[in-house]
């Protein structure tokens, strides 16, 4: 019984090692779990347009926006977990979401497999190019002594934009009202359009063309320090010491994915990154590339998932 038992197992580890040297047979599902022409879908598709000819096939991008990336993510913890469904995690959906749903419908450690981190970026405190706030300052006092008169736009619920506004309350001891949208496109186009929304602390890649334009006024930046594709405009952190967040993007497969096909993606996407022209095209869009390999990234979102449960906490906030 014992032999056959081992022949088994040798026989279909045989049949995975087979079936994943054939890998991909077919077009791979790339789940974008915001809205068409955010951060997370511009490069997702900049990615896998490298990507896909190096694995002999072609990435169909599907966007699921939801409940700040949870609702795209849950359906990639349930497909099945043959590489043939992949999706772009976020700092939201793979980090904050743990702490922020009570009811959150997958786990972001133990329902996934790690490909790996695409880059990172900070988040920009922009306002309408109109709008009376000239400074930092003038939106600090603002929240101060005017608490909850100013609304602040986010891509969602759990968001890097919305825990940015969360972190800045709690530095600053003002309030302001949060005005959630399902994706950024959406926020900006709310803003842009006096829908509401006073200003939001958005993704540097989508916010970029607008102040380029003149259209937002950029008030500073999140990150530790100032951005290099922005090195004028101060860092947050000038004023407020301690605020630092930087909204990171990544690749996941589901769980159980076998090691071949996770070892060929995970290949496939680092060298993705690399390529010179995907590293141009991410640094022009404020992102600093990263191709961190996937044991490093399991690391690293263990380490996310711990420093925004106490942001969180702290700010007592919790859905479902």
């Amino acid at each position: 019984m014992q032999r056959r038992i081992a022949l088994a197992a040798v026989l279909a580890a045989a049949c995975t090692a087979v079936q994943a040297q054939a890998w991909p047979t077919k077009p791979i599902t790339y789940v974008v779990p915001f809205g068409a022409g955010g951060t997370t879908d511009v490069v997702g598709r900049l990615v896998t347009s490298k990507a896909g000819p190096a694995l002999g096939t072609t990435f169909v991008v599907m966007n699921r926006p939801g409940a700040g990336g949870a609702v795209g993510s849950a359906f990639v913890a349930r497909a099945a977990p043959d590489g043939y469904t992949i999706q772009g995690g976020t700092i939201s959906s793979h980090a904050i979401n743990y702490s922020l749903h009570a009811n959150l419908p997958y786990h972001p450690l133990r329902d996934f497999q790690p490909i790996t981190k695409i880059g990172s970026m900070p988040n920009i405190l922009v306002v309408r190019a109109d709008s009376p706030f000239k400074t930092l300052q003038d939106v600090i006092a603002a929240a101060k002594n005017k608490p909850g008169s100013l609304n602040y736009a986010s891509s969602g619920y759990g968001t890097s934009q919305q825990l940015s506004a969360v972190l800045f309350e709690q530095k600053t001891g003002g309030r302001m009202v949060h005005v959630p949208f399902r994706s950024s496109a959406e926020s900006l186009h709310a803003l842009l359009g006096r829908q509401g929304p006073d200003l939001i602390f958005e993704n540097l890649a989508p916010a970029l063309p607008h102040i380029k334009a003149g259209t937002l006024r950029a008030l500073g930046v999140t990150s530790e320090k100032r951005s290099p594709v922005l090195p004028a405009m101060p860092a947050i952190a000038e004023t407020l010491p301690g605020f630092s967040i930087e909204s990171w993007q990544a690749i996941f497969a589901p769980a159980g994915t076998p090691q071949p096909v996770l070892e060929k993606l995970s290949a496939a996407m680092i060298n993705a990154v690399n390529h010179p022209d995907t590293r141009a095209k991410l640094l022009a869009l404020g992102i600093t590339p990263s191709g961190m390999p996937p044991e490093e990234l399991r690391a690293f979102q263990k380490t996310e998932i711990e420093k925004w449960a106490a942001v969180v906490r702290a700010a007592n906030i919790r859905l479902d």
